[in-house]
């Protein structure tokens, strides 16, 4: 146990001593023309490379540096969306329209025209209530206000995702198998393999057509899946894990450009190889 307490010092010391050097070799070949703002730069990006590496640091496994970047960003962001929530709803919505005399200490114009909107008085309370999970005692009072949100998003976004993610999908699917269809002879006369082609705006339509159709089938239990109604589940199921496939292609490469990015940083930012 001893052992291990030293290694975890000599550990720290080392990688402190390493975060010194990087400043200073940081704030000696600044370009700027003032010495501080040379300091200042060398100390942020000397602090951001180290917190890159320590979140990377959670590759190896588990350790209090990962530990300790995951405890800052949740606490800053935490601490940064409360500000700007403060400074945007509270100070820039509901005290100049709510309290004149608030808002002549934060030196906004209070709208006389409209008058005071007590209506805002009612979220600010639930609000304030909310807060109340901060103290262990008084935790369940911030469950009202919780449940009011929740329910409150809840119904608010209900038609709005209705429209959208529902009524809005079926919309795109009630498309053309043949759109600008003038026969035979014109469409092969104008055969084009390019985006706007006909080729490839019936191609598009029939797989689009095709591929719903089939995904419904899958999810249809009331009949045996056999014969041609099992072919077209299982062509369901392809197009299903091609659809999730896709998405979750997508996804990987967003997080491959954020680490690009931080090893651009790295290596460009920090330690100038790039």
């Amino acid at each position: 146990m001893a052992d291990s307490r030293n290694l975890s010092r000599i550990i720290t010391a080392g990688i402190f001593l390493l975060l010194v050097v990087s400043w200073i070799i940081k704030a000696m070949s600044g370009m700027e023309a003032s010495a501080w703002l040379n300091i200042r730069n060398g100390a942020l990006t000397t602090i951001a490379a180290f917190l890159t590496l320590c979140i990377y640091s959670f590759l190896y496994g588990d350790n209090p540096f990962y530990r300790f970047a995951e405890h800052l960003f949740v606490g800053v962001s935490a601490a940064y969306w409360m500000t700007l929530g403060f400074w945007s709803t509270i100070v820039g919505n509901v005290v100049p329209r709510s309290f004149p005399a608030l808002a002549k200490f934060f030196k906004i114009s209070f709208n006389y025209e409209l008058g005071t909107a007590w209506h805002f008085i009612v979220p600010l309370i639930l609000g304030i209530l909310l807060l109340m999970r901060l103290a262990p005692k008084m935790s369940w009072i911030s469950r009202w206000p919780l449940a009011f949100i929740i329910g409150t998003t809840a119904g608010l976004n209900l038609p709005r995702y209705l429209q959208s993610d529902f009524i809005q999908q079926i919309n795109n699917t009630f498309i053309t198998l043949l759109p600008g269809w003038q026969g035979v002879g014109p469409f092969f006369s104008h055969l084009s393999l390019s985006a706007s082609g006909q080729l490839v705006m019936i191609s598009t339509n029939v797989v689009v057509f095709v591929g719903v159709v089939c995904g419904l089938i899958y999810f249809f239990f009331s009949k045996e899946h056999r014969g041609w109604f099992g072919v077209a589940s299982r062509i369901g199921i392809w197009v299903l894990m091609l659809t999730f496939g896709a998405s979750f292609g997508y996804t990987v490469m967003g997080r491959i450009s954020l680490l690009v990015g931080r090893i651009t940083f790295l290596f460009h930012d920090w330690l100038g190889i790039l």
